[in-house]
This record gives C-alpha cells, structure tokens and sequence, in this order.
C-alpha cells in the first residue's frame, strides 16, 4: 500500500467520524447556523431592511423575512451588479453562479467566500467517506473525469467572475486532486456540447479512469462515444479499473440500467445534491435511500408542506418539525446571502435520525390539470418498476397533459424515446398506468371516477431528446429534460421527433 493512499485512508476515517457528529448535532448546528447568519449579516443592506438588528428568535425572523425567490431577491442582486458591496452578504462575492430560471430569465446566484469552501468541502467529504466504506480509497490514485460546464468565467461590469457552477469549482478543485483531474483544461473549454463529449472520450480512452462524475444523460453520451470509438462492447473493458461513479441533479433509477448495461457491470454509485445555492446533501451509505442533509455547511433550512405552497401565509418549519413520507418546498437562507430562499425543489424525508432526504421533484414541474397533482419521483418510480418488470430499458421521456382531446376523455401523454422496446407495449401502458395509481391516489380516483383515462404512450425516435434540447440550446451543461410539465409547451416542441 503506498503512502499517500495510506494518508486517503486516515482522512477517510476522519470524515466518517466528523460525518457522524454532524449527524448527532444536526438541530444544534441548525439554531447555530441561523444565529451566525443573522449576527453577520445585520449591517448589510438586506439586514437594515428586515430589521436583523432586533431578532430575538427564529420566529421573529419569520416574521420580518418572508419566503421568497429570486424575483425577491433581483433588486439586491441588481444592487451587486451594479458595484455595491455589503448588500446581501458583507462585502462582495466571490463569484457570481449563472442558472437559467423558467419566470425569472437568466438568474447571478451569489457565492461567497464563505460559502465556496463548503461546496469543495462537501464534495470531498462524500466522496472520501463513500470511498473509505467500499474500502476503495485506491481509487483516487487513478484517474478522475468531472464532465462539467465551462471553466470560462466572464466578469461583470463590477468585476465579479460569472459562470456556470461546475465551471467555477473547477478553479476552486485541491492541486492534490487536479493532477488526476480529467479532462484537460482545454477540452473542458469546449462550447459545443456534442464536440467536448467526442475530444473527452478521445483523451480518455488510453487512461485508468476510477471516478466518473456527471449528470446521468451526460454520462450515458460519453459511455457511447468511448465504445464507438474503441470498438469495444462495454466500458469496463477500457476502465477496468473503474470504481465509482458519481451524480447529481437528476434521478439516476431511470438511467441504471442503461448505464450498467453500457459499462458492463453494476459500478458503485455516489449520489449528491449540489446546487448553486449550497451544496445540500450527499448519500453517505453504500446503496442507501435518502441523502444526509447538510445540516453544518452555512444553510439554514426551512420547509414548507407542499400542500401549502399556494398559501399567502403558508407554515414554515425547522428541522425540528418535518415529519416521514411527506413533500415539502425546501428554503434556505446561506451564508452566501440568500435569505428564506426557495430554490423550487421538492423533498422527502426519509430519515429522521439522521435526517435523510429524496428529492421528489420540481414545484414547478408537476401535473395537476385535474387535481391530481403528480410529481416527478411518483412518475420516475411508477417508471422505473414498470420498466423492470417488461424488461425494457428507456433514454428519456417526460409527461404532459392532454387536456383537451380531439375524442373521448383527457389523460396523460407520456413521450419515450426507447432503448429496448418491450414485448407487449399494450401491456407496459397498462402496467405503467396502474403503478402511476399506486403512486398517486388522485390520479387513480381522477381514472376510476372516469375523469381521466389510462396514460397513452408517444414513441420518440432515437436520439430525439437529444436533438430537442439542442434546437433549445440546452444540450449538455447543467440543462436537464423536465419530467413533467402542467401544460403542454414542452411537448408539442417535441412533436418533430415522434417516431
């Protein structure tokens, strides 16, 4: 054993057990963090507005600072990139982080340089601690390729660096790690999504590739450019080597089988869920369901019952108040200085010692034509087991409602486009439908009261989605295929490339 994967080891250990303090102090560190938030940014603008100052408790807090998004928060982000400092957060930010918002257009996310170390920090404590219990530390010894955006940063007017987020923590990676970064700088500066997925494969194709990191589709291009490429039939014959794969920002159940057929054995997977507004949990269990949450990392979380989420005056709770099995909106308020911030995702906790989550979807991304409101992990899930059960396997889809048909009653229409088709797809759409009941009791009242009918499936051609987000100019970077949408927008766009 050499001695630097020895020193991995002894760091490992050191991260399982900061891991579980955490754990053990979660409520603590929460009442902790809110009363360091609000005593650092009591003179800054935001704070002078809300009355920081005078806070007394969290419910006083509450009651000066109201839930908001970024519309909210845009006339103090104005201020930033206009050259104020001390607005939001003292002082100004370290970066500014570019997301594409549905209402809002393009949204500058604030990153402080408080804030930055705990997104490389968090990053690194997943990953050593997922390691060290599949006692795999050997694979940070080889290579490690982070499919990401851009490492170009433009600069504002104000002189603040702007970019995508995994573009910016590209500069903020350890120098220990980057000697094992792949790819090159130069390759990761390629705009044109289809060309940096061929040169990645291509500079990578003769290297010892251990961690693979990327959202899920990005990923699934990249595995089937290195095997047209190599000639190969399946991934692990290029990286045999190959010890973990890690991923974020999208579901990756619908994608498993796909992937583990491509690389040609069932690779040990690290769940993570960053975000420009903080890096908000990470699975910390070999195969577990659910994501710690980052309780000690510079957020304070609010929750919001998903019930609730229309209310003028909807209840927010701590920590202290979630319950099992239920959606809730997640808000944070960080140490970067967004302030009861709703980031438009929805959780479910399922843990509450230690407090584990599953993200259950987009606020914004759920059908509810007729009430039923259907989220994305009940459409992922009803999927997923449906799939299994056929024998089939999926690139993508996404599922819109047909409220108004040329005959008969409305229902939901689900576009496919397939890897493996299933043997009897009469079959599948009926098992589909019935899982998608199981999941969500409003559907299957909404089908047995006959004000739906069964689901019906629209076969997307090869490469169809692909083709899509690409006429969108979403192809590749932090762009992913909405699984569900209330209206029907999405959908016709996507019409063209109907099989």
């Amino acid at each position: 054993m050499s001695i630097k994967t020895t020193l991995l080891k002894q760091g490992g250990k050191f991260i399982q057990n900061q891991i579980a303090k955490q754990s053990a102090n979660a409520l603590k560190d929460q009442d902790r963090t809110l009363k360091y938030l609000i005593s650092t940014a009591r003179n800054t603008v935001f704070g002078r507005d809300h009355g920081f100052k005078d806070f007394r408790d969290y419910r006083s807090y509450v009651d000066s600072v109201p839930i908001t998004d970024y519309e909210g928060h845009r006339p103090y982000v104005d201020q930033i990139l206009a050259g104020k400092s001390n607005v939001l957060w003292p002082g100004i930010p370290k970066y500014l982080a570019k997301t594409s918002g549905t209402t809002s257009g393009v949204k500058y996310i604030p990153i402080s340089k408080e804030s930055m170390p705990y997104h490389i920090a968090s990053a690194r404590n997943a990953t050593m601690n997922m390691l060290t219990k599949l006692n795999r530390m050997d694979v940070l010894s080889g290579k490690l390729i982070f499919v990401s955006g851009s490492p170009v940063l433009s600069k504002t007017d104000s002189g603040i660096p702007l970019g995508r987020l995994s573009g910016i923590v590209n500069h903020e990676i350890p120098s220990w790690l980057q000697r094992n970064q792949m790819p090159s700088y130069e390759t990761n500066c390629i705009e044109d999504w289809e060309q940096k997925v061929d040169t990645i494969a291509r500079e990578t194709l003769k290297e010892d590739m251990t961690l693979i990191s990327g959202i899920p589709p990005w990923v699934q291009m990249y595995y089937e450019r290195l095997l047209e490429i190599s000639g190969k039939d399946q991934v692990i014959e290029i990286f045999p080597n190959y010890g973990l794969f890690v991923y974020g920002g999208v579901n990756y159940a619908p994608y498993k089988d796909t992937l583990k057929q491509l690389v040609g054995k069932d690779v040990p997977s690290l769940e993570t869920y960053p975000a420009s507004e903080g890096f908000i949990a990470f699975q910390d269990e070999p195969g577990n369901d659910g994501l710690l949450l980052n309780t000690n990392a510079g957020i304070f979380y609010e929750f919001l019952d998903l019930k609730e989420i229309n209310s003028e005056k909807p209840t927010r709770l701590t920590l202290r108040e979630v319950e099992l099995g239920k959606d809730y909106a997640i808000i944070l308020s960080t140490n970067a200085g967004l302030w009861s911030y709703n980031i438009g995702d929805t959780v479910r906790f399922v843990s509450l010692d230690p407090y584990r989550i599953v993200v259950s979807g987009r606020i914004k991304h759920f059908i509810s034509a007729f009430g039923e409101h259907v989220i994305g992990k009940e459409v992922e899930q009803a999927m997923v087991k449906t799939v299994a059960a056929h024998n089939a396997s999926i690139v993508e889809f996404s599922v819109a409602p047909q409220v108004i048909p040329k005959q008969g009653l409305p229902y939901h229409e689900w576009f496919i486009e397939w890897d493996q088709l299933p043997r009897d797809m009469d079959k599948f759409s009926i098992d589909l439908d019935n899982a998608m009941q199981d999941q969500n009791i409003y559907y299957k009242d909404l089908i047995q009261s006959k004000i739906l009918r069964r689901l019906v499936l629209t076969q997307v051609i090869k490469g169809g989605f692909r083709s899509y987000m690409e006429t969108q100019g979403k192809l590749g970077g932090q762009n992913k295929v909405p699984r569900l949408s209330n209206d029907r927008s999405l959908v016709e766009k996507l019409r063209i490339f109907n099989a």
